[in-house]
This record gives structure tokens, sequence and C-alpha cells, in this order.
């Protein structure tokens, strides 16, 4: 195997020393600082550090809540009141979940691609860790073609080893994390009691075992930093050791702590969350997730050369180059539009708004359609009635309806059509046959006046349908605009992908209780140790993703607490399994997404 160039991440190696200097540096001047200013001005210093802890803090989100005794009602309270208790201990809860949380979602990118085909896993390492990559790839990939005729053997077993070396550390990084995290959850759940009666006289002792929990992290992690692979692909050029301060000696009876060693105590805590952030923030950034722009370089090149196509194009058919091509676009584009709307949008409404309110009108229409056709069945009536009275008599026709005088017609035009040339010249033929074209053409017109009734009825129809193709076009934009505000690709959302990934985080947490429980039985103390804060991670972002869904449901009182009783270390793991499933099936924002 060979050593990987640094230019595979420029970008990242740059950023995390620019990161580690500043920390670094900070570090620096504050103790400096500390050991140049007396311990008055100590004092003034910290209390300011502190304020801005406290408005830093409500500017984060909610973390998972200490697991404090739920007996008491006034616990969270009593605790708030002793501030620097509150501080510390949800300053390092919240940076630790913070840090965790960082090293989980670079170490699950990493899993997903090392769990792809070895083609899948040689695309990646040429195309997606950006163009110098991409060319000192393809040229390895030549040369090893050319000497040992095997370049694709050579890839695969590259990029294994690339991915492998990152999963390795990361996975490191997230199991010391997640036991520093069940420590001090375990620790607090232990001094629950003590802390919620007297919280003064708990935090010497408190301070003491925090101490001695950063010492046990810095014997997990601090080694970490001299690892050397002789075919390493990660560049170890700014890697620095992991060296926590201590409290200062001080005698450990609680009691006879001034406030002045309180003080100093609580800095140093801060110091070695500040230090723990910096060196974290230089390994995850060593071995972290390449960036979207450095993954889609390919497609953002191709479209900026696209654009910059497109522009010329642009360029040459505008009015800087002289030609009036785009203005005549602008042009024709804006007839269109205009046409369409007057079309499909203006002229539909307007028909539609005649039809309704303008009924009158065409109300005066119909009557007079109605009057002609009175008309031809006044004359045709008076021509049967004459015809009849002449063929029949007088007083035949005093009750005869127009129905029997047309039969009389019928039957002397049977009787006229066996000699019909002699009849059409002296007979009644032919006032027989102007009778049925009187008929027929009052046929035609109730046919007409029944046709044109029905096309009045259906204006509305024919309107609706003229403006389809505009309401589909808005249609389509309020979807598209509810979909861009709506963004349910994260578990805090209210669509079916948000609800999904909120029940996958309890089905996360039902699988760290089991795997928490298998590792206990079988003694197994530090895995066990390591899936327990693993566990607490995963409550803290149930915790975080159901809050606002439960608060609109009313139900954030109920799943706040089975969420803080899923957390307990004294909670058998039976209660726990109880509880995950009553989650599942009760609360509305865990319940499946309705089809």
């Amino acid at each position: 195997m060979e050593v990987q160039s640094r230019r595979d991440e420029p970008e990242q190696s740059s950023s995390a020393g620019f990161k580690a200097l500043i920390s670094l540096y900070s570090s620096y001047f504050w103790n400096r600082l500390t050991a140049i200013l007396p311990s008055s001005d100590l004092n003034f210093l910290w209390k300011i550090s502190n304020l801005y802890r406290r408005i830093a803090r409500r500017k984060r989100r909610p973390y998972l809540p200490l697991p404090l005794p739920s007996s008491s009602l006034d616990s969270y309270v009593v605790l708030k009141q002793s501030s620097r208790v509150y501080d510390v201990l949800e300053e390092m809860m919240a940076r630790t979940l913070l840090n965790l949380h960082n090293v989980q979602k670079n170490l699950q990118f990493w899993q997903s691609r090392a769990e792809g085909t070895d083609y899948r896993r040689a695309y990646f390492m040429i195309f997606e860790r950006g163009p110098f990559a991409f060319v000192d790839g393809a040229v390895k990939f030549v040369r090893k073609s050319v000497v040992e005729g095997s370049p694709m053997q050579h890839l695969f077993q590259s990029a294994s080893v690339y991915m492998s070396e990152r999963i390795a550390v990361l996975a490191a990084l997230r199991c010391s994390l997640a036991t520093f995290l069940a420590q001090i959850y375990v620790e607090v759940d232990r001094c629950g009691e003590e802390l919620v009666k007297d919280p003064e006289k708990t935090l010497p002792s408190l301070l003491v075992i925090i101490d001695g929990l950063f010492l046990d992290l810095e014997a997990s992690i601090g080694h970490l930093h001299a690892i050397r692979w002789s075919d390493s692909s990660v560049d170890g050029s700014y890697s620095f050791p992991l060296l926590f301060e201590k409290l200062p000696e001080v005698n450990q009876e609680g009691s006879q702590w001034t406030e002045c060693e309180l003080n100093d105590a609580i800095n140093v805590v801060y110091k070695n969350l500040h230090k723990l952030d910096s060196y974290l923030s230089l390994m995850v950034a060593k071995h972290r997730k390449p960036k979207k722009v450095t993954l889609c370089w390919i497609r953002y090149t191709c479209g900026a050369v696209g654009l910059s196509v497109v522009s010329m194009w642009l360029l040459r058919h505008s009015s800087l180059m002289g030609s009036s091509d785009i203005d005549n676009w602008i042009r024709e584009a804006k007839e269109a539009t205009i046409s369409f709307f007057e079309e499909h949008v203006e002229q539909p409404v307007l028909s539609i708004r005649d039809d309704l309110f303008e009924t009158f009108r065409k109300r005066d229409k119909g009557v007079m359609n109605n009057e002609e056709v009175q008309l031809t069945v006044n004359s045709l009536h008076r021509m049967l009635r004459a015809f009849s009275e002449q063929t029949m008599g007088p007083r035949f026709l005093e009750n005869a309806s127009d129905q029997e005088m047309l039969e009389i017609v019928m039957a002397r035009y049977e009787k006229e059509m066996v000699h019909p040339i002699h009849n059409l010249l002296s007979g009644e033929l032919a006032r027989a046959l102007l009778i049925q074209v009187q008929k027929l053409k009052l046929d035609i017109e109730m046919a007409m006046l029944e046709l044109d009734q029905i096309l009045r009825a259906n204006e509305i129809n024919f309107a609706i349908l003229a403006a389809l193709p505009a309401f589909s076009l808005f249609i389509i934009l309020v979807m598209l605009v509810r979909a861009w505000f709506k963004q349910d690709s994260k578990a805090e959302g209210r669509g079916r992908t948000a609800r999904l990934q909120r029940r996958l985080l309890i089905v996360e947490v039902e699988k760290r209780i089991m795997q928490y429980q298998t590792y206990a039985d079988q003694g197994r103390e530090k895995d066990a140790q390591c899936i327990y804060g693993l566990m607490i991670y995963a409550l803290d972002r149930l915790y975080h993703a159901a809050e606002r869904q439960a608060n609109e449901t009313g139900e954030w009182q109920y799943l706040k607490q089975d969420i803080i009783e899923l957390g307990k270390p004294g909670l058998p793991t039976a209660s726990k399994l109880i509880v995950t499933s009553r989650m599942e099936r009760m609360y509305a924002s865990l319940l499946p997404p309705l089809k």
C-alpha cells in the first residue's frame, strides 16, 4: 500500500489546522490571563464567563434532561437555583452529545460507503474526493495498469484501507465519548437525591468525580494522536496530544473548599471541555466525510461549464453584441404569456361570471327563441285546422287536437298519393306536403331550442375546462412551495418521512437496550457502558425530534417523562421495553404515517 497524498483533503486539513490553532491560542491566552490577574479579578472574569454560558445555553436546542429524582416536582427548580451545578452538568452533557453527534454523522457516512460494492468504493476514490484526488487517482491507475497490469485490484484495496482507517478512528472516538456520557449520566443519577437536597455540598465531590472521568477519557482517546500507519491515508501533520488539566491540590472534604477554590475547579472543568472540543474537532476534521461540494464536484463543474456556455450564447444574442434576438424572444414570451392568461384565465373567469350574474340578458334571448317557436306552432295549428275543416267538416273539429288533425292530413296524403300527378295539380296533395314541411320546421326549431338550452346549461363546464391548464399550473406551484416550506426530510418535521425517522429512533433505543442487557449479562462492563451512552444519545435525538409535534398534540408532558425514564440506569430492561412499546402505539407524534 502507498502513502496517500496530502492533497486528498486540502480543504479539510487547512480548516482543521486553523480551528486547532485558534483553540490552542485561546487556551494559551486564558492561561496567561489567569496567571497574571489576582484572585478577585479571576472571580469577576468567572462571573462574566458564567453569564455568557447562560446566554449561550438559552440559544441552544434543548437536550435530554438530567436524571433527577422524579418524586420531587421542584427538583429542576432547585437545581437551577444552584447555577454552578446546573451549568457544569448541563455544559458537559450538551458538549458531549454535540461531539458524539458529529462523530456519529461522519461514522455513518463511512460505514455506508464501506458497505457498498468494490466498484462503488472505487468510484468514490476517483470521482468523489475532489479534482486533485481525481488527477492523482487517474495517474496512479494508469501507472499501475502499465507496470503491474492489475490496477483495479489495487484500487479496491486502497479504497478499503482508506475507509477502514477512518471507521476505526471514528468508532474509537464514538465509544470513548459514549462511555464518558454514560459515566456522567450514571453519576448524576447516583447523586440525584443529594443534588436536590444540598447541591452546594455535593458540588465538590462531584467535581472530583468529573476530574477522574476526564482522566479516564484522556487515557481512552489520548493515544489516537500517536497512531501512525506506514501506509496511512490520513494526514497527521496537525496532531497534538490531549492533556487535560487536573484539579488543584485541595482537601477533598467539601466543607473546607473555599469559594475561590470552587471557582478554580469549575474553570478547570470548562478548560478541559474546551480542550476536548479542540481535540475532537481536529480528529474529526482529519477523518470527516467530504463536503457536498467535494462529493458533487463533477456535477458542479459540468454545471459551471454549461452555465458558461449558455452565458456566452446569451451574450452573443444580446444587445451588447448588436443583436436584438433576446429582445425579440422576451417580447414573444411576453405576448405568449399574455395570450395564455387571456385565453385560459381571464376569458373563462369572465364567462363564469357572466353565466352566474348576468342571467337576465340570457333570459331575454331565451324568451325570444320561445316566441319564434310559438309562432311556428300557431301557424301549423291554423294550417291543420283549415285543412281538416275542408276535409271533414267543422263539426268534427270542435274538440280535435293537433295530433288528430295531423292524422287526418296524413290519411288524406296517403289517399292523394295514389294518383300523385293528377292530385298535385287539382287535389289536396300540395297542401298536405306544405303542412308536412311546416311540421318539419317546427321539429327542427324545437330541437335547436333544446340544444341551445343544453349548451347554455354547460357554459360553466366549458369555461372550467378552458381554465384547467392555468389551474393545473397553480396547483403544481402550490405543491412545490408547500414541499419547500415543509421539508420533512428531518425527524422534526410533520410528514411521513419525519414520522418514520422518529419511529426508527425508537427502534434504535430498543436495540441499544437489548445490547446493553446482553453485554451486562456477559460481564463486558466497558462495552455495556459504551452501549448505554449510545442509548442516551438516541434518547436525546428522540427528545429533540418529538418535542415540537408532541407539544402540538398536547402529549409532550407524558412523552418527556417516558423518555427520561428510559435513560435511568436503575429501571429494569423489561420495564424499558414495555415503555418503548407503549410509546410506539400510544403517542400520536410517534404513530405510523397515515396512508
